[in-house]
């Protein structure tokens, strides 16, 4: 991050897709952003509760920290997660500890490294990448999520719930946002129907791990060891107590 000179202490914050997969008119093509330190205000927003019943808060947070003009819903996830860890070093500092098993793992988050994109894989300049699934030998083509994608994917997976409240559609949903094309063919429709009929197990795993593999993003894992030396590797766990540890909520 690089400090910059604004009305209020701010620094730039460096994207993990530094900018390759934006609209040539989105500032966020420049893979930088601007955000201001946290203040009051935000912890407000931190403890409202209202936004942490509808699960809007940490974005609610991140709106009003981002000095940069963007369209948020244009943000791509694994970009969003990079402005989380640098909201909450520029909020509390880098220093950050949680329990896990029973043991308090501290970590310093400013060792947290970005997974950057390979842009040999990206197609004509743009958010979508070719991926041939190896059983059926089907050839796909994907995105990446945005926030606007994962806002529409969670509205209809309420609509899904609201029908049937015994069935889980979420792995589903999110393939039909995630794939844009089934051998050549964008067609909204034959994309859901692909995935409802003929998508197999295999292939759907396989993809969502090489999505998963050259996802610009950062890496949140973290190799726990426990007393018997066994290594296991953890997600570090982000959320609102990400931000305010001590907080009552």
């Amino acid at each position: 991050m690089k400090e910059t000179k604004t009305q209020f202490p701010a620094e730039e914050v460096t994207l993990p897709s530094q900018g390759l997969l934006y609209p040539e008119d989105s500032p966020l093509k420049k893979g930088i952003i601007e955000m201001k330190y946290m203040t009051a205000r935000e912890e407000d927003i931190l403890t409202n509760v209202n936004l942490i019943e509808n699960g809007t808060v940490i974005d609610k947070l991140l709106e009003s920290l981002i000095v940069t003009p963007i369209n948020y819903n244009e943000l791509l996830t694994g970009d969003k997660d990079a402005i989380l860890i640098a909201a909450r070093i520029l909020g509390y500092g880098a220093d950050y500890s949680f329990n896990y098993n029973g043991d308090e793992i501290k970590i310093d988050l400013t060792t947290i490294k970005d997974k950057q994109l390979d842009e040999s894989l990206i197609i004509d300049g743009k958010n979508e990448f070719l991926y041939t699934l190896p059983t059926s030998k089907k050839e796909v083509t994907f995105k990446f999520l945005t926030h606007g994608d994962e806002q529409k994917i969670t509205r209809e997976l309420k609509g899904l719930k609201k029908l049937n409240k015994n069935t889980s559609n979420d792995l589903t949903t999110r393939m039909k946002y995630t794939i844009t094309s089934v051998d050549g063919d964008r067609e909204v429709k034959t994309i859901r129907e692909f995935v409802d009929n003929e998508f197999l197990a295999r292939d759907a795993r396989e993809l969502r791990n090489y999505i998963s593999k050259i996802q610009p993003s950062v890496d949140l894992s973290y190799d726990y060891e426990d007393q018997r030396g066994n290594v296991t590797t953890i997600d570090i766990p982000v959320g609102i107590q990400f931000f305010w540890p001590d907080a009552s909520i």
